[in-house]
């Protein structure tokens, strides 16, 4: 009995050893990895996204090396800027695998090289330059970081995209002075904006009143033209009466009589102008007033 089941044992024994010889030979590399397979101890082949053979005991996979665009932001680092200010900067990186047998028999930890590579190279820009020069010039340093950078990674398999300064932070008192100064620019550029308006408004006040005074001065003129054309008028219309109804000595001595109490009205008449002709004036109303 003991002999009958020696081959079915020997059978599995086999068909065990078959099956793990076989689960070690499959490999799934998934989508944007890539396997560094190392036989005996040297690299062989690069394993690309899918399943992959390797020979047991034989090839050796290393751990995958992830293939996407990565992000690393570094912690802020001390610069001292030309005129020996030092200030703290944020820096973000954006990088990516482009050779996975670079990435990992060039460089013992590219993440690190690069970033310590980051800060030297930070180092050596910013320093030569003033810190309104570092303040707004965010982009020709990103570009310099980034060619720097691009060109050291190059060896080691791995792309720079893209730097970003994400903060870049005085000292305390250089903050206070700059907040100082634009609150004092603030309240310059209100004063000016203040006084244009009130210039301004002066400017349209005067306007309105010399408009007015024109026009009123217009309104006046036209006025007494009017009021002299209507007394024209109405003496001339008079004059016209008084000859169409051929106005004997009596009318005008009437007329002349009513027009004597208008005279005598006169607040400031302390004084009376009498014409040459009163006496002609006279006689002809005395002639009009005596009996026939």
């Amino acid at each position: 009995m003991v002999l009958d089941l020696a081959p079915a044992v020997v059978f599995l024994l086999i068909v065990g050893i078959a099956v793990v010889i076989l689960l070690q030979s499959v490999r799934i590399v998934p989508q944007a990895r890539a396997g560094i397979v190392e036989r005996l101890g040297r690299y062989h082949r690069t394993l690309g996204a899918g399943l992959a053979l390797v020979v047991p005991v034989v090839d050796r996979v290393r751990p995958l090396v992830d293939l996407r665009e990565r992000v690393v932001s570094f912690p802020p680092q001390p610069v001292i800027t030309e005129d020996n200010l030092v200030v703290s900067i944020d820096t973000v990186i954006y990088f990516q695998v482009t050779d996975p047998k670079s990435a990992t028999y060039e460089i013992e930890n590219f993440i690190q090289a690069i970033e310590q590579l980051a800060v030297t190279t930070l180092r050596n820009v910013v320093g030569g330059l003033d810190l309104e020069a570092v303040l707004t010039s965010r982009d020709s340093i990103n570009a310099a970081l980034r060619e720097v950078l691009d060109e050291a990674t190059g060896k080691w398999g791995v792309r720079v995209n893209r730097v970003e300064l994400k903060a870049i932070d005085p000292p305390a008192s250089v903050q206070q002075a700059m907040e100082k100064q634009m609150r004092a620019d603030r309240e310059k550029r209100a004063t000016i904006l203040t006084a244009e308006g009130e210039k301004q408004s002066q400017i349209l006040t005067a306007e309105g009143a010399r408009q007015a005074e024109i026009l009123r001065a217009e309104g006046d003129a036209r006025a007494k033209v009017l009021r002299a054309e209507g007394e024209a008028e109405a003496i001339a219309k008079v004059f016209s009466a008084i000859h169409a109804g051929d106005a004997d000595d009596r009318v005008l001595a009437y007329t002349y009589l009513q027009q004597l109490p208008a005279m005598a009205n006169g607040t400031a008449s302390t004084l009376w102008v009498i014409p040459a002709e009163l006496s002609g004036a006279a006689e002809k109303i005395a002639k009009a007033f005596k009996p026939a």
